[in-house]
């Protein structure tokens, strides 16, 4: 991350996520993990080589857990980031994901289960 207190910024109040810990050096943030529904990442700025080329899969944890479900998570998440102003972007993987953007450039990758994209 260039500045992970803007990427925080994006990740909570944006995404969603909460920030269970950060670590502070200087008053500025260098390291913090930010969860939702069972994922974690992790935000650094300490490889400033790799700053924009994350790229993360994430997949829902649904109940029940069928295709049904899981299509109605992703579509509620869609909708959801959406109406925060948050571009979403269809992609593919070999199936149909959903395709967020951070402010560095990592992409992150939420995928539809067992569909092949059209």
């Amino acid at each position: 991350m260039a500045d992970v207190e803007a990427s925080l910024g994006f990740y909570v109040n944006r995404l969603g996520f909460t920030s269970p810990w950060r670590y502070d050096e200087d008053g500025k943030a260098r390291v913090a993990q930010v969860d939702r529904q069972s994922c974690a990442l992790i935000l650094a700025d300490t490889w400033p080589e790799k700053i924009g080329k994350g790229l993360m899969f994430i997949s829902l944890n649904v109940e029940p857990a069928t295709y049904e479900a899981a299509v109605a998570a992703l579509d509620a998440l869609r909708a959801e980031l959406e109406a925060k102003g948050v571009p979403v972007k269809e992609g593919s993987w070999g199936y149909r994901v959903l395709i967020v953007d951070d402010p560095d450039g990592n992409q992150l990758y939420f995928n539809y289960p067992n569909e092949i994209a059209t």
